[in-house]
């Protein structure tokens, strides 16, 4: 889109919030975490948290009126692109000490939770909401060394089935529940967005978008299909079996979809952005080329 990163909104020093603002933190949830349970990592940054903050700016904003060069003019808020991109933590987070089958029973709550965040946004004058549905989290090296899974549950693929099928579900919940926010907000544009598509299909096919390794990390440690270890993280270094180790970054980081056994590389990112910019996996069709001036991906 030709504009600079968007600055965190937590950034205290520098932040700048003329072109927009990022309310994500890593490992953020849509529920609220149970503070009765310790989940290493997960973010107190949850989607209420952050919908407040969305709102706090909006304030600020409304009470500068165009005068203050770190934010932008009032009638920026009515015609911004409002983006969310939540839920997936909701689900992997839980994984670990509970079975995918009782984890997916929390996924109706997970959606209504993003269905009453789009409301909201509504409410203070959103216009323009972007949803993102959820990656197949049976595919990422991350999960395929940690979860438990058989041999009979991976696909042809190399991708574990009954965990796809969660995700499979939880995108049909998403898609239905929007669809009938829709219904209820006729002069907004509520799209919902399948990233899951994209990514299954890079998972699927690397070599047919101009990669080599689907399930495999570029940074990592670790001798098997995945270099993956989940004591040893990209880039720290850990004393295993009397020897320090580090997972380090592979030499042609362009030949994979996954960069750390979580998250995408960015020759990965690049075409899931191209596709998902184009307008070709949104529903209903929400094409931004035709709404901003669009500039080619380097």
């Amino acid at each position: 889109m030709g504009l600079p990163l968007l600055s965190p909104y937590l950034q205290s020093v520098g932040s700048g919030f003329r072109h927009g603002a990022n309310f994500a933190t890593l490992a953020s949830t849509a529920l609220q975490p149970n503070t009765s349970l310790f989940v290493p990592g997960i973010s107190p940054f949850f989607l209420a948290v952050q919908l407040n903050q969305m709102k706090d700016l909006r304030n600020k904003v409304l009470t500068s009126n165009g005068n203050n060069g770190q934010l932008p003019a009032p009638d920026v808020l009515h015609n911004a692109l409002y983006t969310i991109d939540i839920g997936q933590n909701d689900l992997t987070s839980n994984l670990g000490s509970q079975s995918i089958e009782t984890v997916k029973q929390s996924l109706p709550s997970v959606v209504s939770k993003i269905s009453s965040a789009v409301q909201e946004l509504y409410n203070i004058g959103a216009r323009n909401i972007m949803v993102f549905n959820m990656a197949p989290i049976g595919c990422y090296p991350a999960f395929l060394t940690k979860l438990p899974h058989t041999s009979n549950d991976m696909d042809g693929y190399g991708c574990m089935k009954t965990y796809n099928s969660a995700v499979t579900y939880y995108n049909e919940l998403l898609n239905n529940s929007l669809a009938k926010v829709r219904k209820k907000l006729q002069d907004a544009s509520i799209v919902y967005l399948d990233k899951h598509a994209v990514t299954l299909e890079l998972f699927r096919h690397p070599k047919a978008h101009g990669l080599k390794y689907g399930t495999k990390a570029c940074c990592g440690y670790g001798d098997g299909a995945y270099n993956f270890n989940p004591d040893v993280y990209c880039g720290s270094s850990k004393l295993l079996n009397g020897q320090t180790v580090t997972a380090k970054a592979c030499a042609d980081p362009q030949n994979y979809v996954s960069w750390d056994g979580i998250h995408a590389t960015e020759a990965a990112n690049k075409i899931i952005a191209a596709s998902l910019m184009s307008g070709s996996y949104s529903y209903p069709p929400f094409d931004l080329s035709k709404l901003c001036h669009l500039q080619p991906i380097a």
